[in-house]
């Protein structure tokens, strides 16, 4: 189910970092401290199930990516928002694609056995839900009104 918008804001979401760039950067981070200062940890089948949570991260991302271009809204963040796209993941989380991507960090840091990786998914995490989806969010209630208000209060944020 869609929801067309109804007047508000017409201009692009006022985005200055990107999700995608902060969970490439606190990967590469991740990596970049385990390498000049070694903190890893071992754990029966971290390997299988980091890989198991990485593919499961990418396979709810291309999920969510496939329902928002078949509503025909736009998926950077500097666009305007069309729709609100209540199919698919985005009936269990107003946020799939950082769910996804958190997915891919953490199943990243477990394959990897790297503590680095899970504080740096820990601080990016935190920063994501502090800093950028309430800040969308204003802009989704502003643009679509109550619509955007009933979407949220049926459906949860993260999970």
């Amino acid at each position: 189910m869609l929801s067309q918008a109804g007047g508000g804001p017409a201009s692009g979401r006022s985005v200055v970092l990107r999700p995608p760039s902060l969970y490439a950067s606190a990967i590469l981070s991740g990596f970049l401290l385990d390498a000049a200062w070694p903190w890893p940890f071992t754990l029966f089948a971290a390997r299988p199930a980091g890989g198991a949570l990485a593919i499961a991260g990418l396979v709810l991302f291309a999920a969510a990516i496939r329902e928002m271009r078949a509503a025909r809204t736009p998926v950077p963040g500097n666009r305007p928002t069309t729709v609100i796209v209540r199919t698919g993941p985005f009936r269990f989380s107003r946020n799939p694609i950082y769910l996804a991507f958190s997915l891919l960090h953490f199943g990243v840091a477990l394959w990897a056995g790297s503590w680095w990786l899970i504080t740096t998914l820990i601080v990016n995490v935190t920063f994501i839900a502090v800093m950028v989806v309430p800040r969308e969010e204003r802009y989704l209630e502003a643009r679509f009104g109550s619509t955007y208000v009933g979407y949220k209060s049926s459906v949860r944020r993260w999970l």
